[in-house]
Formats: structure tokens, C-alpha cells, sequence
């Protein structure tokens, strides 16, 4: 199952990745043909900011997956391990929960900005679409924190524990 999970994360990532770097192409070549003379491509900064918003999201999976959310343990460095990794379990549990509830809230926002029909104002391109991978990596990074840490916090769940 974490092979599954760590191919899904990656491969969100990538994709944010390689969106974020087709973007970046288009912003380079918008940049030259400006001063060489014949104009940039018409709502580039509309696409860098479309691009962000969708693809920040993708790569929370991977970086929830490999616990790289800032930890502070200041307090807890001289606790024992399996006290540690319980409160660890605790916190990623937390962000489990949160992150189902950012995604609940954009896919509530997303029904609202379709209905409403937003639009960019020189693309004319459709906002709603940005919503999808916002979807996406928020509900795929709540389930690899719950799968996470659930095992932190008991042993009952070491079958999810990845080898």
C-alpha cells in the first residue's frame, strides 16, 4: 500500500513540477518577444498565478509522505522514543484532520465559483478548474497523514506502517 502511496505523491508532485515549469517556459518567451519588440503572450501573469494556485497543492502529498513540515521538538528531545513518536502520531493526526477540512471547504468553494461562472480578466479562462488539484492534494495529503499516523499512535495499526 505505501508503494501505491509513495507513487501517487510522486507523481502529484511531478505534475505540479512540471506544470509550474511549462509556466515558467511561457513567462521566459512572454518575457523575450516583449523586448524584442512583437509582445508577450497576452495574460501570462493570469497563467503564473492560475499555475501557482493549482499546483501548490500537489506538493503537500509528497511533503506530508516525508515528514517535512516544520517540527519543533524542543521540549520533547528528552522525552522517550515511543513517547515522541505518539505525540508526533497525535500532531499528524491533526493535520489528517485539517487538511479534510481545507479540502471539504475548496470543494465547497469550487461549487461556488462554478455556479458564479468567475472568469480571468484577459484569458477569460474559466478560475473553477484551478480548484481540481487544490482538491486533490488536500484530500490526498489527509489520507497519508491519517495512514501515517495512525501507527505512530498505536500499535494496533503497524500493518499501515510502511516497511
Amino acid at each position: 500500500m505505501h508503494r501505491g502511496l509513495r507513487t501517487l505523491c510522486l507523481v502529484s508532485a511531478g505534475i505540479g513540477g512540471a506544470t509550474i515549469f511549462v509556466a515558467s517556459l511561457v513567462v521566459a518567451y512572454s518575457v523575450v518577444m516583449r523586448n524584442l519588440g512583437f509582445g508577450g503572450v497576452r495574460g501570462d501573469f493570469e497563467l503564473v498565478e492560475l499555475v501557482c494556485v493549482t499546483c501548490a497543492s500537489l506538493f503537500l502529498p509528497l511533503c506530508q509522505l516525508n515528514k517535512g513540515h516544520v517540527m519543533v521538538d524542543l521540549f520533547t528531545l528528552r522525552l522517550s522514543q515511543s513517547t515522541q513518536k505518539r505525540i508526533d502520531g497525535f500532531w499528524t493526526l491533526c493535520f489528517a484532520a485539517v487538511w479534510a477540512v481545507l479540502c471539504w471547504r475548496l470543494i465547497i468553494g469550487l461549487g461556488h465559483i462554478y455556479e458564479y461562472g468567475d472568469r480571468t480578466m484577459l484569458l477569460k479562462a474559466s478560475v473553477w478548474w484551478a480548484f481540481v488539484p487544490a482538491v486533490f492534494g488536500t484530500g490526498l495529503s489527509s489520507i497519508v497523514a491519517l495512514i501515517t499516523g495512525l501507527p505512530m499512535i498505536s500499535p494496533i495499526f503497524r500493518a499501515l506502517e510502511a516497511t
